[in-house]
């Protein structure tokens, strides 16, 4: 990591143990929504991405290498984009919470997918991050270390196959954004249920659209590299903001929503253009703290909270090397590569 303060300072464990008080009421006056505020956030992440689009059609006509340098900063407003659905779902975005519905549904239809069964799933997620019990929830699949030697050698290459950088973030993005949401299961509450079919409904309605206004090929020369792009990146910030060598797993009994935030949530330290584009969701210790804080005031809520400044703190080296470390180690408290872990298994077995 950088050179910020450790994960287990006493400032951080000072507010994790406080029994939530002190952060509670430092955090509340940043998660008020100010609707000028959200709407600029919309004319700086939606219009962009749309006009962007447009014109990557119509660049279409003069060169397929215009056409995918424009894709990068399209990819960027698409993943801004997805940040507003996200505050959306956490009800953080607008003041209404109708509102934050509607609006997380048109724009579940930007980034595929369903906006009901993805809220749900997502608050699982910050239920649950950090809890060694309740793994799987919304997040990367993670194995402990005896875990992980304990498996058959079909079961480790499986999850190496998981976890290998090509596979999470080439394939990734297919799975994640466009085929993973698509699909539910017959036993799924019936709202979840029809939440994925009616963004299905509504998907192929809009796609089949576009495809008969500038043909099926031109429309996937234009959204491929778009979509893969901006849900690489999106799987690597989600990636890091847990993954990082000294994060936070522990036991059900032992477990601390304020501990999971603070030292199992990292500050990613962006430069400003790409704090941009990720909506600031690099601020993940205040966003897993407060999730009612809406994207613009992750940054100011940091920057006015002093003892917020004590979490664990990465660089975009930082997240970058992050992708090498796979297993958690229990006893070491920390993540490890599988060359670590392969280490200690021939160490045991010397024992």
């Amino acid at each position: 990591m950088s050179e910020a303060a450790p994960a287990t300072s006493a400032a951080t464990r000072g507010i994790s143990h406080s029994g939530g008080a002190f952060w509670r009421q430092a955090l509340t006056p940043y998660a008020q929504p100010h609707l000028g505020r959200s709407l600029l956030d919309i004319a700086t992440s939606v219009i962009p991405y749309l006009v962007l689009s447009v014109v990557m059609y119509l660049a279409l006509g003069v060169s397929y290498l215009l056409v995918l340098a424009i894709a990068i900063p399209t990819a960027g407003f698409l993943v801004r984009t997805f940040i507003l659905f996200h505050d959306c779902s956490h009800g953080s975005f607008l003041a209404s919470k109708r509102a934050n519905a509607w609006l997380g549904v048109a724009l579940g239809l930007l980034v595929y997918a369903p906006f009901v069964r993805w809220r749900h799933e997502h608050a699982i997620h910050h239920a649950t991050s950090g809890d060694l019990d309740r793994r799987g929830g919304g997040d990367v699949r993670t194995l402990t270390v005896a875990e992980y030697l304990t498996l058959p050698w079909r079961g480790r290459m499986g999850y190496r196959l998981f976890r290998n950088p090509l596979v999470m973030f080439g394939i990734g993005p297919i799975v994640a954004l466009v085929v993973g949401p698509r699909l539910v299961s017959r036993s799924a509450r019936p709202r979840m249920r029809r939440s994925v079919i009616g963004t299905n409904i509504a998907l192929a309605a809009l796609v089949g659209m576009l495809c008969w206004l500038v043909g099926w090929r031109d429309y996937l020369l234009v959204q491929a590299p778009t979509v893969l792009l901006a849900g690489s990146a999106g799987i690597w910030l989600f990636y890091v903001q847990h993954q990082f060598e000294d994060t936070y797993w522990q036991s059900a009994d032992g477990w601390s929503y304020a501990d999971a935030a603070l030292r199992g949530s990292s500050y990613l330290k962006l430069p400003k253009v790409l704090q941009f584009f990720s909506g600031n969701i690099g601020l993940h210790h205040i966003h897993h703290l407060s999730a009612r804080i809406p994207n613009y005031n992750l940054q100011r809520a940091h920057d006015e909270n002093p003892i917020f400044h004590q979490v664990p703190t990465l660089s975009l080296w930082d997240g970058l090397r992050a992708v090498r470390l796979k297993l958690w180690d229990a006893d070491r408290r920390r993540l490890v590569t599988f060359a670590e872990a392969r280490k200690r298994g021939a160490a045991a077995a010397d024992w």
